[in-house]
C-alpha cells in the first residue's frame, strides 16, 4: 500500500518540560482505518494534532504525501491550503468547531472559505446532510442541538470538504446508542469508498468492531505496540501492562472466577 503518512522520532513536550509524546516512529498508508489507544494523558490527541498540523514537534520529522511538514511547510500559503483540503479534524468535544448561528452555516462555512461559490457550497452541504440524516435540523442553532446532533453535525462540516483524510478524536464519545451505531458504520463506509480513518478512541468495543491496524501508546507517552486489532485486543497480558484492561476475581459460592474488564468498555470472561 502507498504510504501517506511518516513520523520519524517525534518528540513534544507542554510549555517545554511536560513530556506528552516520545520517540513517535510510525507509517500510515493511503486508504487504512488506523486507531490510536492508550489511557488518559498519554498523547493520542496530541498526536492527532501533530498529524493535523495544529502544533509542530520539537523534534522529528513529519512528512504526508511525501512533503515535510512543519512550520516553515505550513507557512507558505499553497502548503496549508492543500493540508486543509485534504485533511478533515473532528474534535472530540463539538463544541470546540462550532460557532455558527445554525447547522446550514456550520456546513457552507469551510467551503466557502476555500473559494466554493455560494451555490456550491449550498449543494455540498444539502448533500451531505442528507447523507448524515440532518436535514431536518438545518436552519436550527447548534446551541438547541443533543450531543448527537452537534456530533453528526461537527463530521458533517468536515465531510462537505471531501477531505481524503479524516482525523477524528474519541469518535464515540458523549453520544448515545444510536448514534454511536450510525457513526461506527459511517466509518465502515467512508473507508470502503477510499478514505484514510485515523481515530483515537477508549472503546476497545469499536477496535473489534472495525478491525483497524492499532498504535497502543503507554503511559511513558511512547508506542508500545502496533498490531492488528485481532493482535492487539487478544494480548490480555499486554494491555493488562498498558493498563487498559485489568482483572476481576469474584466468588459464585465455591468456585472463583476470574473477569477481564476495560476502564472504559471491554469486558471478556
Amino acid at each position: 500500500m502507498q504510504e501517506l503518512i511518516k513520523l520519524e522520532h517525534i518528540d513534544y513536550s507542554y510549555i517545554n518540560s511536560i513530556p506528552a509524546l516520545t520517540d513517535i516512529n510510525l507509517s500510515i498508508s493511503k486508504g487504512e482505518m488506523f486507531a490510536i489507544i492508550g489511557q488518559n494523558g498519554s498523547g493520542k490527541t496530541t498526536l492527532l494534532h501533530i498529524l493535523n498540523a495544529l502544533v509542530f514537534p520539537e523534534h522529528g520529522t513529519f512528512t504526508y504525501q511525501g512533503q515535510e511538514i512543519n512550520a516553515r511547510s505550513m507557512a507558505q500559503k499553497e502548503t496549508s491550503i492543500a493540508l486543509r483540503k485534504s485533511m478533515g479534524y473532528i474534535f472530540q468535544h463539538p463544541e470546540m468547531q462550532l460557532f455558527c448561528p445554525s447547522v446550514m452555516d456550520e456546513l457552507v462555512f469551510g467551503p466557502l472559505q476555500l473559494n466554493f461559490t455560494k451555490e456550491e457550497a449550498i449543494d455540498r452541504a444539502t448533500q451531505i446532510m442528507k447523507a448524515m440524516s440532518i436535514s431536518h435540523i438545518k436552519e436550527r442553532s447548534v446551541s438547541m442541538l443533543s450531543g448527537g446532533e452537534k456530533k453528526k453535525v461537527a463530521i458533517a462540516s468536515v465531510l462537505t470538504l471531501n477531505p481524503d483524510v479524516l482525523l477524528i478524536d474519541e469518535p464515540l464519545a458523549g453520544i448515545d446508542p444510536k448514534t454511536q451505531t450510525f457513526l461506527t458504520e459511517l466509518l465502515i463506509d467512508l473507508n470502503r469508498a477510499g478514505k484514510t480513518i485515523i481515530f483515537t478512541t477508549h472503546h476497545l468495543d469499536l477496535i473489534d468492531h472495525l478491525q483497524p491496524r492499532v498504535a497502543v501508546i503507554s503511559e511513558n507517552h511512547s508506542i508500545q505496540k502496533i498490531g492488528s486489532a485481532a493482535e492487539i485486543l487478544n494480548d490480555r497480558e499486554f494491555l493488562i501492562d498498558v493498563n487498559l484492561i485489568h482483572e476481576h476475581i469474584h466468588k459464585h459460592g465455591e468456585e472463583a472466577h476470574k473477569h477481564y474488564h476495560s476502564h472504559y468498555v471491554f469486558h471478556q470472561h
